[in-house]
């Protein structure tokens, strides 16, 4: 007989087959104090009436925020709840529990704060004025589980009206692993990107990114296809994304269906579920690279995938080679915290691609691990490293980067014109 399980807090009991009931009872996170307040005097130093000076100095010197506060290290996870994982538009109550895991993961992994806010709203203007007057309590913003193509524009619109960092992780975050991964399934077998031609199924948030990133990185070619075929300049039902991509992508001049652009590819990215046929896998180039993300059934089932293919990963953690965005999205955070970028560049998201492949050691790396387990000890701080150093490298006299502050810093504040309080 199973043991039941017991909530410490309320000493219920859930059946074992709801353990992840009681993991999620109450919530995930919660909110702790950095200082003791174990007395008047601790309470004249962390509230009224010593914090009034910081109040002041910071009102002066609006930059001290930075220092004195924990702006410079929270991130505000922002969604509308209307594309969560893969359960589509589930609403923002519903979202909450992924937006609490995204949190907790930023924090174990990164170390960065995190708070997830649910917004009652889809409409785009409200989106980004709600985040814009939310923006000082922020170092950053994190948005999540957002639809396209609204998406696209929510992040172009919050990145020129904010100086803080906006990564739309179901865009970028997958772009990046997959560019990792990608350059690392090329090593294994000898080539180089340049020498590939890659198509990516699916023209939504990620494949759009991840498109982008390619393209950035040196890719040989890309096709991107809907619902409807390959994304083609001209193709006269494109939206203003997809004739953008299409503009910069399918060198070839592909048309057709995705198992046509299929025919003779290099790499299958797969970030649209579906089902592909086994017999347009087939037709695809010997010692191929099949990507199949869609969770929980890859649009290649691996079993079929390595029929066909040199290298293949999916989004599940129950098959070789995991791209999944965990990999990412604290280290990046990380980098640009710890420089206090105002801005996300494609060459810190490069620099975190390149630095992620490295993390598998040239006497690992093979066709079954070509990307590292979210447990590795050295993703996130390799990730922060490499972000953080591009963020410096790239800051100009519009963008003044600079190092986070280690704790308890102080720097050379003059201090002789705020108002003295009595303790």
């Amino acid at each position: 007989m199973a043991a039941e399980i017991i909530h410490p807090n309320t000493q219920d009991t859930v059946d074992p087959v709801d353990a992840v009931f009681a993991l999620h009872r109450g919530g995930k996170m919660e909110v702790r104090a950095t200082v003791p307040v174990r007395d008047a005097d601790d309470l004249s130093l962390a509230y009224t009436p010593g914090v009034a000076r910081v109040c002041t100095a910071i009102a002066e010197q609006p930059e001290l925020v930075n220092d004195y506060t924990w702006k410079s290290n929270v991130v505000a996870v922002v969604t509308d709840g209307t594309a969560v994982l893969g359960l589509g538009d589930i609403g923002p109550e519903a979202s909450l529990p992924v937006m609490e895991g995204k949190a907790i993961l930023f924090k174990q992994f990164g170390g960065v704060d995190a708070v997830p806010i649910a917004l009652a709203c889809t409409d785009v203007d409200e989106i980004v004025e709600t985040v814009v007057r939310m923006a000082p309590s922020f170092g950053g913003v994190n948005l999540e589980d957002i639809s396209a193509p609204r998406c696209f524009e929510i992040e172009r619109r919050l990145q020129d009206a904010l100086d803080i960092p906006i990564f739309h992780d179901d865009q970028h975050g997958t772009a990046i692993v997959s560019t990792a991964a990608l350059w690392n399934a090329a090593k294994v077998t000898g080539r180089e990107i340049g020498d590939l031609r890659a198509v990516i199924s699916g023209a939504g948030a990620a494949g759009i990114a991840i498109a982008k990133m390619l393209v950035a990185a040196g890719i040989g070619d890309v096709s991107v296809c809907d619902r409807r075929g390959v994304v083609y300049d001209g193709r006269g039902d494109l939206t203003d994304v997809k004739a953008e991509i299409a503009a910069v992508t399918n060198k070839a001049g592909l048309k057709g269906s995705l198992a046509d652009a299929l025919n003779g590819a290099d790499v299958f990215i797969g970030v649209s579920g579906g089902t592909v046929p086994e017999e347009a896998v087939a037709t695809m180039a010997k010692g191929c690279f099949i990507f199949a993300m869609a969770n929980p059934t890859p649009e290649i089932h691996p079993e079929v995938a390595h029929k066909y293919a040199a290298v293949v990963a999916t989004g599940r953690s129950d098959f070789p080679n995991q791209i999944n965005n965990v990999l990412v999205f604290p280290g990046v955070f990380r980098g640009l915290l710890d420089a206090q970028s105002r801005h996300v560049t494609t060459e810190m998201m490069l620099a975190a691609a390149r630095a992620l492949a490295t993390t598998v050691a040239d006497d690992e790396l093979n066709a079954n691990y070509i990307i590292p387990s979210v447990f590795h000890p050295d993703v996130a701080k390799t990730v922060a490293a490499a972000v953080r150093e591009a963020a410096l490298a790239n800051a100009g006299p519009q963008e003044p980067a600079r190092d986070r502050p280690t704790p308890g810093f102080v720097g050379t504040l003059d201090t002789s014109s705020f108002p003295a309080v009595e303790l």
